[in-house]
Order: structure tokens, then sequence, then C-alpha cells
């Protein structure tokens, strides 16, 4: 594991050049997380057009789960790490749960307050609840269950068998997607279905370039994310599993949510409003049931239960986007109070992480 071998190499270094080195793998991280993960989904894209494979389906599989990609690089690789090395996976679903606060607050917020946001009526009749639902049962998975599976009694956990419910449903919900596109074409936003022309040689490469590289960012961010943690916490004497939420929360869910923050700012520039919101309900659904899942499955996720606010506040602003949407349509005060919530969320988590809070 390269986040083990780098933490090894490091050790013995000083307190400063180890500082760096954190910052410099973080940066690095995230640029490889976004840049190789626009040249996997081209590349996939591509192959998958050259057998033949319907762009409908290209676009609901492949590019729809290219922005989830970071998250799940990220995620998984913090799995195997607190797998190989011991230690919770706080990083991994802090990230879940930050990517998807950050996704509603200040990625949506931001678009909204670019651009009102027309929220067609079928959005509120089947995505907006399916989103509300996938919500809801990620915050019972973090709340009820796994206990018995934690390092302690103060730890909760994300079970493999919960893991593989959240797998099932992510298939479900691609084939839900593929159904109801066949039956209603009109309603697939034509954007997404685009393929870039190239050989199959360069194809091939982007994908195992994309694929690489993601695998390789991930662990650089987990290597800076939880080295840049720790040598915090220890300096300033705080809890890691407090400091570790809020780098995973905060950092990392922001960088690996560049791809929906671009997404949804290219998208409200072109006008294409219902692209951007769809954007971010998708990325969120796919989070909680493809990145959370599969890294659950690898190796069940503990960490300390500061999570259960963070599950609950990613559910309050989520109920807060369906209630928004049922009015019709996002206007820039909706968006402004998105951002100012997710300011007040921030402060919270510098607050809890300096002053020790558990919850």
């Amino acid at each position: 594991m390269l986040v083990d071998l780098f933490n090894g190499w490091i050790k013995d270094l000083h307190v400063g050049v180890q500082l760096a080195l954190f910052v410099v793998g973080l940066a690095l991280g995230v640029f490889c997380l976004v840049k190789f993960c626009d040249w996997f989904v081209d590349g996939a894209g591509v192959i998958a057009a050259k057998l033949k494979v319907s762009p409908l389906i290209i676009g609901l599989t492949i590019v729809a789960m290219g922005t989830s990609l970071p998250e799940l690089a990220v995620s998984v690789s913090d799995s195997v790490s607190s797998l190989s090395s011991g230690g919770n996976a706080n990083v991994a679903i802090e990230n879940v749960l930050g990517s998807n606060i950050c996704n509603i607050l200040l990625v949506l917020g931001f678009s909204v307050v670019f651009t009102p946001i027309a929220v067609k009526k079928s959005l509120n009749r089947r995505e907006m609840p399916i989103l509300l639902s996938v919500t809801s049962a990620g915050v019972l998975f973090v709340c009820l269950f796994g206990l018995q599976h934690a390092a302690s009694l103060t730890d909760i956990a994300i079970t493999r068998w919960e893991g593989a419910i959240l797998v099932v449903g992510i298939i479900a919900y691609v084939s839900y997607l593929v159904v109801m596109a066949k039956r209603h074409p009109d309603q697939l936003d034509e954007g997404e279905g685009e393929i870039k022309d190239m050989p199959w040689w360069k194809a091939l490469l982007f994908v195992v370039l994309g694929a690489a590289g993601i695998i390789w960012g991930g662990q650089l961010v987990v290597f800076g994310a939880k080295g840049l943690a720790l040598q915090g916490a220890s300096a300033l004497g705080l809890k890691h599993d407090l400091a570790e939420a809020l780098v995973g929360a905060t950092v990392v869910a922001v960088g690996t949510s560049l791809p929906e923050l671009v997404t949804s700012t290219i998208a409200a520039k072109k006008g294409q409003n219902e692209l951007a919101l769809g954007n971010v309900i998708g990325s969120n659904i796919f989070n909680l049931l493809f990145v959370l899942g599969i890294s659950s499955v690898v190796n069940p996720l503990t960490t300390g239960t500061q999570a259960i606010t963070d599950a609950f506040v990613m559910l309050a602003v989520t109920v807060l986007l369906f209630v928004f949407g049922s009015r019709g349509t996002l206007k820039r005060s909706h968006g402004i109070l998105l951002l100012c919530c997710y300011g007040v969320y921030l402060v919270y988590l510098i607050l809890r992480t300096v002053l020790g809070w558990s919850f």
C-alpha cells in the first residue's frame, strides 16, 4: 500500500519537511483525481461507443459514475489503509458525507447564485424522493448498525453487509435510469451522451492511464490528508479522529467535488440549469450507494461518533433541497442561503475539532 510506504519513508524526516510533503501530496492527489478522471471517462466512453454500446447507456453509467470516481478512489484507499495498518477510516466516511453536503450547499448554491434553476415536476416526483430515500438509508446505517464491529463503543461502523445492500442499490438505480430513459428519451439531456472521437489505441491508453492516475491520486490524497490531520492534531493536542474528520469533510470533500463544481458551473454558464441540478442529485446518490458501498465491502469502515452529526447534516440539507425544489424554482436567495449554511457548517467543524466535541 503506497500510503504505508510513504509514511514509513518520511517518518524520520524533519517535521517541516513532512508537512510540506503532506501538502504537496494532497494537492497533487486532487489534481490527479480531477485530470485522470476525465481521461478515464473519455476513453471508456469511446471504447463503449466502438463496441456499439448505446450512447444512452454510456451517459447513464460511465459518465454518471465518472464524477464519483474521485470520491471512490479516496474512500477505497482509506478503507484499504485502515485494513492494513489499523485505525479508523475517518477520511473514507467523512469524504462521502462531506462531499454530499458540499455538493448541495457549495456546488449547487454557487450554481443557483449564478443563475436560478427551474425544477421539472418529473424531477420532484422521481429523482428527489430517491435521493431523500438513499440519504435516509445512509443515515440509518451510520447511526444504528455496526457498533459491534467498531473499535470501541465510542466508534461506529459501516459493515460489509450494509455495503453489499448499498451496492445492490446502485445496480437497481442504474437499471431504473436505463429503463426510464428508454421510456422517456426526450427527458435525457443530450450533452450527457456526447462521446469524443479518438482511435482505439488512444482510448485504451486513456483508460489505463486514467485508472492508474485515479488510484495513485486517491492514495496521495489519503497520504496527504491523514498526514496533515495527524501532524496538526499532535502539534495542537487535538483528537486524531476529529482532525481526520475535519480534513476529510472539508479539504478532501471539496477537492473530490471539483468535477461536480466544474460540470455544474459550465452547465449554468451554458444555460443548462437542469443539468447542474441533475448532476448534484445523481452524484450524491452515486456517492452513497456506489462509493460508500464498495468501500465498506472492501473493509468495514469505522469512525468516531462525530459522523452521526455529519450524517444528520447531510439529511437536513437534502430535505432543504427537496423543500426548495418542490416550489418549482431554485432562486438566487436559495443559493445564498445554501452558501451561508455551508459557512456555518465549516465553523461548526472547526469548533468541534478544536474543542474536542464528539458530536
